[in-house]
């Protein structure tokens, strides 16, 4: 063996960051099993390594015995008394048995064995270093498509985004820089695997700790986020300092920071509403742009009846009832929303409650 395979190890060790021992190891590994292989050997053997000349010695471990049964795992004393007078029953003897043409046999072996190690350790370095990104936003580039996956290059790894994940209104094109979300990451037989999504909403939430900075210090709390990726989604936020408007923080000067999350997400609209401990302030924030005359709280069932202007009643359903959808999801309410003319019909109207205000991305006067 020659030094150039040490000179190999310590590259991998420098430039891969694969421990030198981990590889050492696989090395030894690799040798003892070629030497039992091509010399059809049964015996207990140990292989030194010697980094400094570049050369390897197979040695046979045996047993010093008073009376030899197995002479491939075994030695007489007498046998070793000749080798050392110090040896004792029970000792271990070590013979070399370093075959002259051991050299290319183990050169050969050791290359399937060792490559194996460095691809494991490979694997085990790449899931060190992504399974810190679980549920964390990456940017990665679109290597390739088919019907079922978009494949993501995320620098030492390309996951793949299912169609499930992704946002139905969105093109994915090769070459394309796409922000995803990690939802896991897990190190299989195959090697490590990144599982991504469009359409998480976890996504949303990292995309608003990214561009608001109140978020990111912590003085702005994402409390909820409700989301049907690639049409409409609703987040509230609150904020422990009453100086602090989280949802003008949110917003940005000329509602430039949440424009840049909507053209992130390809035109999704983005409801940002102010989270309350109070039942009626939250569910009434939650449904905005829809303006509420007065929400009816039953807090045994967790439900509420919401009261809004006969004109606003379509606008607070929502097309396909997603606004209502959104923001019982939102909330974790039971929303049950009618007229003005319904509700003084069935006799349930109140006198009317003044709700807080809440900002919506169809809001068009922001962008002004």
């Amino acid at each position: 063996m020659s030094s150039e395979l040490f000179d190999a190890i310590h590259y991998l060790e420098k430039e891969k960051g694969i421990n030198k021992e981990v590889l050492m190891e696989a090395l030894e590994a690799a040798l003892i099993s070629a030497y039992k292989k091509n010399f059809k050997s049964a015996t207990n053997v140990r292989v030194d390594l010697n980094e400094q000349t570049g050369s390897m010695h197979v040695f046979a471990r045996k047993e010093i015995v008073e009376e030899v049964l197995d002479p491939q795992q075994e030695l007489s004393l007498e046998e070793a008394k000749s080798i050392s007078p110090n040896y004792e029953v029970g000792d271990i003897v070590e013979l070399e048995v370093t075959p002259k043409d051991f050299g290319r046999i183990a050169a050969q072996a050791a290359k399937q064995v060792v490559t194996q190690r460095v691809r494991e350790a490979e694997r085990g370095v790449i899931f060190s270093e992504y399974i810190d990104r679980e549920e964390d936003v990456m940017t990665g580039i679109i290597q390739r498509k088919d019907p079922r996956f978009v494949y993501v290059n995320l620098g030492k790894i390309e996951a793949r985004l299912p169609e499930g994940e992704q946002i139905p209104t969105e093109q994915y094109e090769v070459h394309d820089r796409i922000k995803v979300f990690v939802t896991k990451v897990e190190n299989t037989n195959k090697g490590p695997q990144i599982f991504i999504s469009r359409t998480h909403p976890g996504l949303l939430k990292r995309l608003f700790e990214m561009e608001v900075p109140e978020i990111y210090d912590g003085t702005v709390e994402i409390r909820s986020v409700a989301r049907e990726a690639g049409d409409r989604s609703k987040i509230s936020v609150y904020a422990a300092d009453p100086e602090v408007d989280p949802v003008g923080s949110c917003v940005g000067q000329r509602g430039q920071r949440v424009q840049t999350i909507v053209n992130e997400l390809n035109g999704e609209k983005i409801d940002i509403v102010e989270w309350s401990e109070d039942p009626v302030v939250y569910v009434s924030n939650a449904l905005s742009p829809s303006k509420v005359v007065d929400v009816l709280v039953d807090e045994e069932a967790k439900a509420t009846t919401v009261i809004v202007p006969d004109y606003q009643l379509s606008l607070a359903i929502g097309k396909r009832g997603q606004n209502a959808r959104l923001a019982a999801k939102l909330t974790g309410w039971k929303i049950d929303i009618k007229s003005e003319s319904e509700a003084r019909e069935e006799g349930i109207l109140t006198e009317t409650n003044e709700v807080s205000e809440s900002y919506s991305e169809v809001d068009e006067d922001l962008f002004e």
